[in-house]
């Protein structure tokens, strides 16, 4: 039986650490499937995240002290022995770093796959410099999660082959919903009539709710806004809602666990986000039968279906004009096929399993 073992920074609800869990899911029961977080205990990491419990006996944290850690990549190698490893697959630069030195003192052969989920962090020539070296190491196949990485990752490292396999959802988890029936799950009081934005993120300045709170100033008083997600812009959002007089109309729901009622309960999602790599949110949407507004950056064109709206900037005008230009009745059945064909988590898992063992028999 070959064992397959994640390498992540972190393992909490992210997109990254999302596409990782639903590999878990959808691997070939012949393989073993293990998710090593370099932070945080096992323990730790399983208590902070619901869907991990089915899982956690496929969860190792090695918690790293912060800072460079000698003794992780030794722990992360000793991972690499005792589970006896075929394949190890890292996410992100500094997986691929300790995974690259790791795999340095084992005396049978580890294939390494290392995917980009995105190029921003390449725009530093501190990371270009780790990059090169990690890649030197180890001479890991490459993959990125969009044709927009490839691009940039190419642009840099000219002489390193890449793959490219997309991001996928589990689409028999996000699916098509009543709206009422979301709402009051969510305990929402809203007027008869109201047409409901919403947006799933880290309350951070990159993602750019700003924009999408300045965009329903500009809209007719039955637009409210779902804001689900937390972060250190929390307290300058609220005061923003305040100058505004919006605090009837934008909902703050912090931390939700249960995604799919959150996207069945809108009538758009908005991704007004400054910099993004391949986001779930809008496939997330999609597949619940929900259209998007989304910013054109990094990969996010390449998860919009023709039901969608691509907007080339964040500006509150922009954003309401396109918010008001979408229709609101009913459910966006070709977003959701878009999904199913394109970037269904099953389809990715089999493009990765491919790609681990191409020529090989289980």
């Amino acid at each position: 039986m070959k064992t397959i073992i994640h390498v992540v920074q972190h393992l909490s609800p992210g997109g990254l650490e999302t596409m990782v869990l639903n590999m878990l899911s959808f691997s070939d029961p012949h393989y073993r499937v293990f998710i090593c977080s370099m932070e945080a205990t096992s323990q730790h990491i399983v208590a902070s995240w619901r869907q991990l419990v089915p899982f956690k006996h496929q969860i190792i944290g090695l918690n790293k002290p912060p800072g460079l850690s000698l003794s992780t990549i030794k722990k992360l190698g000793a991972v690499f022995k005792n589970y006896q490893a075929d394949i190890v697959h890292s996410h992100h630069i500094g997986p691929l770093l300790y995974t690259s030195c790791a795999l340095q003192h084992h005396h049978y052969p580890i294939k390494h796959i290392h995917t980009e989920h995105d190029a921003w962090h390449l725009n530093s020539y501190k990371h270009r410099l780790i990059q090169y070296i990690a890649l030197q190491l180890s001479n890991p196949t490459v993959v990125a999660d969009a044709d927009f990485v490839r691009k940039k990752i190419h642009k840099i490292f000219k002489n390193c082959p890449i793959y490219t396999i997309k991001n996928g959802i589990n689409p028999s988890r996000f699916t098509v919903g009543n709206k009422l029936h979301a709402r009051d799950k969510l305990a929402l009081a809203l007027p008869a009539g109201s047409i409901v934005i919403g947006n799933a993120a880290r309350l951070e300045t990159v993602k750019g709710q700003r924009y999408l709170i300045e965009a329903l100033q500009l809209l007719p008083s039955h637009f409210h806004l779902l804001l689900a997600g937390s972060g250190s812009m929390l307290s300058e959002l609220q005061q923003l809602v305040h100058q505004y007089n919006l605090e009837h109309r934008v909902h703050f729901l912090g931390h939700i666990d249960d995604m799919p009622t959150f996207y069945q309960a809108l009538d758009l999602f908005c991704l007004p986000s400054n910099n993004e790599g391949f986001p779930l949110s809008t496939l997330e949407a999609q597949a619940c039968g929900i259209p998007c507004v989304a910013n054109n950056v990094g990969g996010v064109s390449e998860t919009l279906s023709t039901d969608s709206l691509l907007v080339n900037d964040n500006t509150a005008v922009t954003l309401s004009n396109a918010i008001q230009s979408l229709p609101y009745h009913g459910i966006h059945h070709n977003a959701r096929d878009f999904i199913l064909k394109h970037n269904h988590a099953q389809t990715m898992t089999k493009a990765y399993e491919k790609l681990y063992f191409s020529g090989e028999n289980i």
